[in-house]
């Protein structure tokens, strides 16, 4: 509880309004983009599209989402995260609903690439946001609740799609989910505030009361000694390596899981469908335990752990040969370490760099995982639309995370950072 000086009374942190919201864009956003895995192969059906196109559709969301993400970062150290939110969530919309419109490959690249502008919104500033709102001891278990959302997003939408597509079409699944972002652009201009000084209040976890005015608050960085100092830092690089090779490992396996399970391992497309949901069941498992875990552990010894899982787990995939019970255990496995990845990197943002610093670092940092997105995406499409398997694409994801996992062992300490104890210096 805390004292709220414009009503006199005792009400709950304002930090914990905003983490709901976060939340609910979250939520949105990743129905949005990780639900493509699931209508996938119901537009390859219908639109005759191929594999490779498939993934280029979704690279035409990662190519705008990771040209805007350093912008959007940057912006919301400038600008708030408020302002950043609500303008680029109208593009979200949007774009969502004209992918419902699409009738072949090159009319949905163009639309997913106008939705991809408006996610630029929906990451970095979302987690930079949730970030000013918590004090470091609380970060990894604010991030944990947080990202429960793109979790749940696709859990419930591997669910909710097939229904949908049963007693419609595919396309009504984009105009739900538009129509659902557009109404949270209004949401986010009316309730989010950029940071706990708009409410008079500190971060929640530290010490309760009104924020007490600096005399002399330091200078924010220029542009140009902003990104000295980040490039400059051999950290930023290997982490951001590290980045590249985990999220093709990962998005590979999950854009084309639905794919395989249906017409590699011959499921009907409602059981592949469920493939989407247990991967989002894991993922909320995996963001409520092991982010908590790294605020005593650190964020380095949690993300390497966490990529031999992943490893681990796409092995599984493979090796399951159609059974069931192994193939969903697999994939459940999966998203749990899934779910953790991409707080675990976004809070490497706070935990090695100084506050003033953090949007901008998380934001130049996703271009890392966007670009290793894309490539794996056209190169596991195209392996296999020529091979007719998807064992050499997986293979390979397996051999990313095990890279990505040994980086993460090079990583350097920093001598100051914004950070708890247990979690920067590990």
């Amino acid at each position: 509880m805390h004292s709220d000086p414009t009503s006199g009374s005792r009400a709950i942190h304002y930090a914990w309004a905003i983490l709901a919201l976060c939340f609910i864009n979250l939520f949105i956003n990743y129905g949005i983009r990780l639900g493509y895995s699931v209508m996938l192969p119901e537009m390859i059906r219908t639109i005759g599209i191929t594999r490779r196109e498939g993934g280029d559709i979704i690279n035409a969301y990662l190519f705008t989402y990771l040209c805007l993400s350093p912008f959007a970062g940057y912006l919301t150290d400038r600008f708030g995260a408020r302002l950043v939110i609500s303008g680029l969530g109208i593009l979200l919309g949007l774009g969502t609903i004209l992918m419902g419109t699409a009738s072949n490959a090159s009319q949905a690249a163009l639309f997913f690439a106008i939705t991809g502008i408006g996610g630029a919104a929906m990451w970095t500033p979302v987690v930079a946001l949730a970030q000013r709102w918590f004090a470091p001891r609380r970060r990894g278990m604010a991030l944990g609740l947080l990202s429960t959302g793109f979790g749940l997003g696709l859990a419930v939408m591997g669910s909710l799609y097939p229904a949908i597509v049963a007693r419609w079409s595919w396309r009504y699944c984009w105009y739900l989910m538009g129509v659902a972002a557009l109404i949270m652009v209004i949401v986010n201009a009316l309730l989010l505030r950029s940071k706990p000084d708009d409410k008079r209040l500190k971060p929640w976890g530290e010490q309760e009361g009104l924020q007490t005015a600096q005399t002399n608050p330091p200078a924010a960085p220029t542009f140009k000694e902003r990104y000295r100092e980040i490039f400059g830092a051999s950290r930023f690089w290997v982490i951001g390596a590290s980045y590249f090779l985990i999220a093709g490992a990962l998005y590979t396996t999950l854009t084309f899981i639905v794919d395989y399970a249906r017409s590699s391992l011959g499921f009907p497309y409602e059981r592949a469908s469920l493939l989407a949901t247990t991967h989002g069941f894991g993922q909320v498992f995996g963001v409520l335990v092991i982010p908590m875990l790294s605020d005593y552990i650190g964020r380095r010894w949690t993300i390497l752990f966490s990529n031999i899982f992943i490893a681990v787990s796409i092995t599984g995939i493979l090796l399951s040969g159609g059974n069931p019970l192994w193939l969903f255990a697999s994939v459940a496995l999966l998203g749990a370490f899934y779910g953790v990845t991409f707080p675990m990197y976004g809070a490497c943002g706070g935990d090695y760099f100084r506050k003033e610093l953090m949007g901008t670092v998380i934001g130049i940092w996703t271009p890392f995982y966007g670009v290793g997105a894309i490539i794996a995406h056209r190169a596991g499409g195209q392996i296999r639309d020529m091979t007719g398997s998807f064992n050499i694409p997986f293979l390979m994801c397996v051999a990313a995370a095990l890279c990505a996992a040994l980086l993460m062992l090079f990583v350097k300490v920093p001598e100051q950072a914004d950070a708890p104890t247990g979690s920067a210096r590990t």
